[in-house]
């Protein structure tokens, strides 16, 4: 078996961070044209946070092949992806209720 056959898995675990970050993306750009009727052009910042962290997040599933292959050579290579993918959206949720919550108070 050659170092680049990683199996199905490999390429199902990185059609799921496509995935994760088109859901990004696409809830960004929902989030920013639904709120805009709410707060104005600051929900489109919320939005651009969406479509900025659906770009870092295929960069760094881009950077997986690597993570495998140091796998091979039998290094623990860091796994911070979903931790941090974690934080971002929880962040984001909480940035557009503060958002939503404010307009709405005032």
């Amino acid at each position: 078996m050659t170092v680049e056959d990683v199996g199905l898995a490999a390429e199902r675990t990185r059609l799921a961070w496509r995935r994760t970050a088109l859901g990004l993306a696409a809830g960004g750009v929902a989030g920013g044209r639904l709120l805009q009727d709410v707060v104005g052009p600051v929900s489109w910042v919320l939005g651009l946070a969406g479509l900025v962290g659906a770009g870092l997040v295929l960069l760094a599933a881009g950077r997986r092949r690597g993570w495998l292959l140091a796998t091979r050579r039998g290094e623990r290579p860091g796994g911070q992806l979903v931790g941090v993918c974690a934080v971002g959206v929880t962040l984001l949720g909480v940035a557009a209720l503060a958002v939503v919550v404010a307009h709405g108070t005032a």
